[in-house]
């Protein structure tokens, strides 16, 4: 009896084609999420026994389009395919949009990887109307392609069947070239002469990388014999737009492959409600609709009415307050007296008392009926979309639809989402979106505890919206006009709305929730702990002290500076802080004092990720600058508020 083989599968594709949900199906429970040594992007790993002899570790990679790459994400897929020597790379495509996907798939059979065409979502193409000949494909490309619907778990079988033929080499794979024209197959065929090392990938898609001015492939090649003489052919190639000319040659080889053996019409059954509404959400106007219907909704309605509302008022209100914090404060003065010791864990600033109050009364209903939402909206496929209607708004502030996602991340969570912001294609829109997103937008605790305080008032919620909405505006127009750098481009896979499916939502909620508790409730509790050191040691009190004096000036009572210097150690600790104060305050007191919480600095967890992605001296620029802007923006909406009468 043979021992147990390992094998290692890539999955890569675009974004948008249910490669998360793909990996999920093949993978099982043993998963685990970690960087990438030297970065900071996330690469999922699982691992799952087939058969008595086959363990196999999937790796879910980031969204990746060419071997080309532009973003850091795709230089880790990249560096993936050639340093983790996988047995198997799965390409991942939209079926629907083979040929604008099919390119990768040619150039990954050229570069002789083990591959294997996944046509994903197979079900949305034949509502369009369409089939594909699977085995007219196959023979065409040379490689085993399987038709797949990862969200319902069909065609997974095949596709382990022909993972485990490939891992045990049992495909006959005959390497394919790529169709080039004379002059740049005469060119790749002489770099190809002077190359004499062995690679993981075929000399020739080297040659091709090399001629479009590739870094990567050039640092592979830093030890040829020929180097020099190579490098001096490309210096003499180095005006030729091979880049350009490479690409059309890719999709030229695609089409032909697709239009002559692939594509069967069938007839369109797509249905005349899902067609409208596809099109309403993509209308100008019909866009702009669906998002103020999805922000009333879903936002203000479920995640401030129920999460921030119904879940908060529960659990704070009738468990904590009603059940837990009474018995935490008797068995601790029962066990420590009326000592310092005490007030570590019970009484007003008690570890139990606030932080863990904190965390599971207050923030954490609203951070599940958050993700919740967000996970719905981005199953349908409905982000995208939203994407693509802010996309000529954005450009008026010098960002591109594509910046929509860190910002929409960034009401989740903003350390999550100024990581995120490498995905931008501009530095400059990287720092842009890093600013607004420091100053304008809040977290998904803070958010919620916002709509539970300004819920029941809707004229003080819209005063609170349009405020931020202005700086928000006014700020990305005066970056977008003085800071330097080429203004962003955007494009990006439109897939069909869909409708969510319930394991898929509930799976991405657990996963935001697990990462919540294992990363944010420890920092509830380590908060507490410093709030304790800082009463003891007396800075906290100075710290308040100091902070209370601005307050005042907004026409705020003293013990909001408290309350800013939670939101330092996390924005939504802030937030549940003023939840507990705003029942001795007047309406004109909460709707500037929540306006100068969202503005005020970023967390300590999001500030240190700004210094590691935009540079300590950037981060501590931007600190400066919203500090003071934060309470001038209170004091004047203040003065406002008083003499409109509100």
């Amino acid at each position: 009896m043979t021992g147990l083989r390992h094998f290692k599968v890539l999955l890569i594709g675009n974004p948008n084609v249910g490669k998360s949900a793909l990996f999920y199906r093949l993978s099982g429970k043993y998963v685990s999420v970690s960087n990438y040594p030297g970065t900071t992007v996330d690469i999922t790993r699982g691992r799952t026994k087939i058969g008595e002899h086959h363990e196999i570790e999937f790796i879910d990679t980031p969204g990746f389009y060419n071997l080309i790459t532009i973003t850091e994400e795709e230089k880790v897929t990249k560096k993936l395919l050639l340093e983790e020597t996988p047995d198997v790379v799965l390409h991942v495509i939209d079926a629907k949009n083979i040929q604008r996907m099919l390119p990768l798939t040619l150039q990954l059979i050229e570069a002789g990887l083990p591959v294997i065409l996944v046509l994903n979502m197979f079900d949305e193409l034949k509502h369009r109307g369409l089939e594909i000949n699977l085995p007219r494909l196959e023979h065409e490309l040379r490689i085993p392609v399987v038709a797949t619907v990862a969200t319902k778990g069909i065609g997974i079988e095949n596709l382990v069947s022909s993972i485990v033929s490939v891992c045990e080499k049992r495909c006959n794979y005959q390497r394919i070239s790529i169709d080039y024209t004379e002059e740049l197959s005469k060119k790749i065929d002489n770099i190809c002469n002077l190359l004499f090392n062995q690679y993981k990938i075929s000399n020739r898609t080297i040659a091709a990388l090399l001629l479009q001015g590739d870094e990567d492939s050039l640092d592979i090649i830093r030890n040829e014999k020929n180097f020099n003489q190579i490098q001096d052919i490309l210096m003499n190639e180095k005006q030729n737009n091979f880049r350009l000319e490479y690409a059309k040659i890719l999709h030229e080889n695609a089409m032909n492959i697709v239009e002559e053996n692939a594509i069967i019409k069938t007839g369109d059954k797509d249905g005349f409600i899902k067609s409208l509404i596809d099109n309403f959400t993509m209308h100008p106007i019909g866009g702009l609709i669906s998002v103020i219907i999805i922000l009333y909704f879903g936002f203000y309605k479920f995640v401030g009415g129920v999460g921030a509302g119904v879940l908060v008022d529960f659990i704070e209100g009738d468990i904590f307050e009603g059940i837990i914090n009474p018995y935490v404060n008797r068995f601790f003065d029962s066990l420590l007296g009326k000592t310092i010791f005490f007030d570590l864990f019970a009484g007003e600033y008690g570890v139990i008392t606030l932080g863990i109050r904190y965390a599971f009364a207050i923030v954490l209903p609203v951070v599940f009926s958050f993700f919740l939402m967000f996970s719905i909206l981005e199953d349908s496929g409905y982000l995208v979309r939203l994407s693509m209607v802010l996309d000529n708004f954005l450009k008026k502030i010098g960002l591109s639809g594509r910046s929509v996602i860190p910002m929409v991340l960034g009401l989740g969570c903003g350390t999550m989402a100024t990581v995120v912001t490498r995905t931008l294609e501009t530095v400059r829109e990287r720092y842009i979106v890093t600013f607004l997103l420091a100053l304008t937008i809040p977290c998904s605790g803070q958010l919620g505890v916002i709509l539970g305080l300004l819920g029941g008032n809707f004229k003080y919620l819209l005063v609170w919206f349009i405020t931020i909405v202005i700086i928000f505006l006014l700020s990305g127009l005066i970056l977008n006009r003085y800071l330097k750098g080429k203004p962003a481009t955007f494009f990006m896979e439109i897939p069909p709305l869909r409708m969510p499916i319930l394991g898929n939502v509930l799976l991405k909620t657990f996963s935001r929730l697990k990462w919540y508790a294992l990363e944010i409730i420890p920092i509830f509790i380590y908060i507490s702990v410093l709030i304790w050191v800082g009463k003891i040691t007396k800075i906290f009190d100075l710290l308040t002290f100091i902070l209370s004096y601005p307050a005042r000036w907004a026409g705020l009572p003293e013990k909001m500076g408290e309350i800013f210097l939670y939101g330092f150690f996390r924005r939504d600790f802030g937030a549940a802080g003023l939840y507990d104060l705003q029942k001795s305050m007047t309406p004109v007191q909460t709707v500037v004092s929540v306006v100068i919480l969202t503005l005020f600095i970023p967390c300590v967890a999001q500030l240190s990720v700004m210094m590691k992605e935009r540079g300590s001296k950037n981060a501590i620029l931007m600190f400066l600058f919203i500090v003071p802007f934060a309470f001038l923006v209170g004091i004047v909406l203040n003065y406002i508020l008083i003499l409109g009468g509100f």
